[in-house]
């Protein structure tokens, strides 16, 4: 096995061998942290996850108020029914009541959130809705409905009162009366049409989704605070690209306590 360059880097500064930094850093990834995060004051979360090695991925919640991991988990599938619930249960266990979710739309979370809270409010990330929507209306399309289409993904993250909101719904509308109706009954093939199906109908699905925060400013309208935690995890974890697999489960368990922001 390789040498990872974390083993190396601490080498350097510590007064000990890579011999004996390699055993410390074993018997801490023998075990795992005990102390569980106190979840009863967390009313609005982050949830999202990300792919270290796929097709298993890094599960994490995130308090979306302090920006705080609460919980994460390697080695889930985010699109198993089994695997989400036995990521939230021992959450719901500790006392996680949450009042809403921002999630980037993956629709087994939705699902699995509304079966251990009802009443949870699940707000669509905003930027994941805009980028997803641009990109399978083109940078340049051709088409006038996708033009059109485009100009309203554009706006998307720009909604901050509800006279906005409601004039982005009245822009959906007339869209939807000029264009969607025709798109949805057209028997046009190809890729290009096909993707501005696809937008058409993410945005009509995410609509009634995408402006709780209006209502409650402590939901978050984005994964964005996750997002960025996510990119310094991956970052510290290149630096261990010599870690057997079987030690991964640990190393993340203890990542997400050591390093919970």
């Amino acid at each position: 096995m390789r040498e990872s360059s974390s083993i190396r880097q601490l080498a350097r500064r510590a007064p000990w061998s890579k011999a004996k930094l390699r055993l410390i850093v074993n018997e801490w990834l023998s075990r795992t942290p005990s102390e569980r995060a106190d979840c009863t004051n967390v009313k609005h979360l982050i949830c999202d996850g990300t792919f270290i090695h796929r097709p298993v991925c890094v599960l994490v919640a995130m308090n979306g108020e302090t920006h705080t991991v609460i919980a994460g988990e390697y080695g889930l599938n985010e699109n198993s029914m089994n695997d989400l619930r036995s990521f939230f249960q021992p959450l719901k266990e500790n006392g996680l009541a949450p009042k809403s979710c921002t999630i980037d739309g993956n629709p087994q979370i939705a699902r699995v959130l509304l079966e251990m809270w009802p009443n949870i409010i699940i707000q669509r990330c905003l930027v994941h809705v805009q980028r997803q929507g641009l990109m399978w209306c083109r940078h340049k399309p051709n088409r006038t409905d996708a033009k059109h289409l485009r100009d309203i993904f554009l706006a998307v993250t720009s909604i901050n009162t509800v006279k906005e909101r409601d004039l982005f719904y009245q822009r959906v509308y007339d869209w939807e009366q000029e264009f969607g109706q025709d798109i949805s009954h057209s028997p046009e093939r190809g890729r290009v049409f096909s993707d501005l199906k696809r937008a058409r109908s993410m945005l009509i699905k995410a609509l009634p989704s995408m402006f709780h925060y209006l209502s409650n400013p402590a939901i978050p309208r984005t994964t964005n605070g996750l997002e960025g935690y996510f990119s310094r995890l991956k970052h510290d974890y290149r630096n261990h690209r010599g870690l057997a697999p079987h030690k991964r489960f640990n190393y993340f368990k203890w990542y997400f306590h050591l390093k919970p922001k």
